[in-house]
């Protein structure tokens, strides 16, 4: 068959990097959301979110890119994702209702024998109770990272397709366009498939909290979590690919969704979640580690320090605040003077009454007793510590994610402060 035309419903996060994704392997590509002024910013280039590699595909696939706001223009596609962010609250309960108004957009707008996919990550249950007479529904599981997106959506480790009956063979323009990514397609039951996204992520969290909780050990009696990781990784049990770098806590949103999601499926089926309340418990525990380690170290002699932060995005690479472990670390500082750094993410998100935004990063250290090093940015690597503690007026530097040479560090004088290893190690 002649190679079919892919739509994108929802120009958020998830739904542009995967049609610029689709674009570069090839396939023309409709970029549809119903907010005209987005539409217009995209296709003048001046794209809503960061993303490593998305500014240069987008604009080398131009011509295979079409955005529309006009539904009718979907008319015209053969596979159709309904892929806008699902934005979630402080529970981690997600708010599905703009999902909701795409797919009855989309499914209003297509042909007979378009495919409907829903892209969006939702709760068992969901696409399911979505299905209707005369519509083809399936759910892809998405396994979007931020910072990573456009290199998930280029070379995914498999698909995962949820299906009314999965012994169904797939429709061939969705066979040919999955096909084109060439890695195992997984299809299973819908609820299978929705099931499946949320048993990554407790896996995930899992991970995280093993180095977390053990890095934490390793401050205490000597141990270095560097060298244990890379022995994790040998075991094949395990894995090199692990989530084995210590930090502050779980960040973004999609594994905080997660875990509040089976805690109300457990509750809801009289099972124990006990386990995922732990997992919850530490994380917690972890995100809080800057906060405490800054009062110890500085606040407690010298309450009105000057600190100087480093990052406030909730990782490196992306714009996004969701769940910041370094906007939680500010909310916890109140009364401290702060000078605020971001390559993206203006200081007003930090929404705190005493800081103020330096032009680059070593500004910020201007007169600082102490720097917070919260968001892993390259940028930030790419600094010797011997600037670093020329700029600064005292010694003290908090980089839970290593982001410093430990062994510069410490030649250059700074009272340096990581995860994962006593300060004196």
């Amino acid at each position: 068959m002649t190679a079919p035309r892919i739509a994108y419903v929802g120009m958020t996060h998830l739904g542009l990097n995967s049609a610029v994704a689709a674009a570069e392997k090839g396939f023309s590509t409709l970029c549809y959301d119903p907010d005209a002024d987005l539409i217009a910013r995209l296709d003048s280039g001046d794209l809503p979110v960061i993303e490593p590699d998305l500014p240069e595909l987008s604009e080398k696939n131009r011509d295979r890119l079409t955005y529309s706001s006009d539904a009718s223009d979907l008319a015209g596609c053969d596979v159709i994702y309904v892929a806008p962010d699902v934005p979630t609250d402080d529970r981690g309960q997600s708010d599905l209702s703009g999902l909701d108004a795409l797919i009855d957009r989309a499914a209003g707008a297509l042909r007979p024998d378009a495919v409907l996919v829903v892209l969006s990550q939702v709760p068992p249950g969901f696409t399911r109770a979505r299905m209707r007479d005369g519509l083809t529904l399936y759910y892809q599981v998405e396994t979007l990272v931020f910072g990573r997106a456009i290199e998930r959506a280029l070379y995914p480790e498999r698909y995962i397709v949820g299906c009314a009956d999965p012994d169904i063979a797939l429709p061939d323009p969705l066979r040919v366009y999955l096909e084109a990514f060439d890695c195992p397609i997984l299809p299973m039951r819908f609820e299978s498939a929705e099931l499946t996204k949320i048993a990554i992520n407790c896996c995930l969290v899992s991970s995280i909290s093993v180095a977390n909780t053990l890095s934490e050990l390793c401050e205490g009696i000597g141990a270095v979590w560097s060298e244990i990781a890379p022995a994790l990784k040998l075991d094949r049990r395990i894995g090199q690919y692990s989530y084995l770098t210590p930090g502050l806590g779980i960040a973004g949103g999609n594994l905080e969704r997660d875990l509040a999601t089976v805690i109300r499926m457990a509750d809801a089926v009289d099972s124990d979640s006990d386990v995922v309340r732990a997992w919850i418990s530490n994380s917690k525990h972890r995100r809080d580690w800057a906060a405490r380690t800054i009062r110890s170290v500085v606040l407690e002699a010298k309450p009105d320090a000057r600190i100087a932060v480093w990052g406030l995005a909730y990782k490196e690479n992306t714009h996004s605040v969701k769940n910041s472990p370094s906007l939680a670390t500010i909310a916890q500082i109140p009364d401290a003077d702060l000078v605020l750094h971001d390559p993206v993410v203006p200081a007003e998100a930090a929404n705190h009454g005493r800081s103020s935004q330096a032009a680059d990063p070593l500004a910020a250290l201007a007169g600082a007793d102490a720097l917070m090093i919260l968001t892993p940015w390259p940028a930030y690597r790419e600094i010797p510590p011997s600037e670093i503690a020329a700029a600064m007026a005292g010694r003290t530097v908090l980089d839970p994610y290593a982001v410093l040479p430990i062994d510069a560090a410490k030649r250059a004088g700074l009272d340096y402060h990581t995860l994962g290893r006593a300060n004196t190690v």
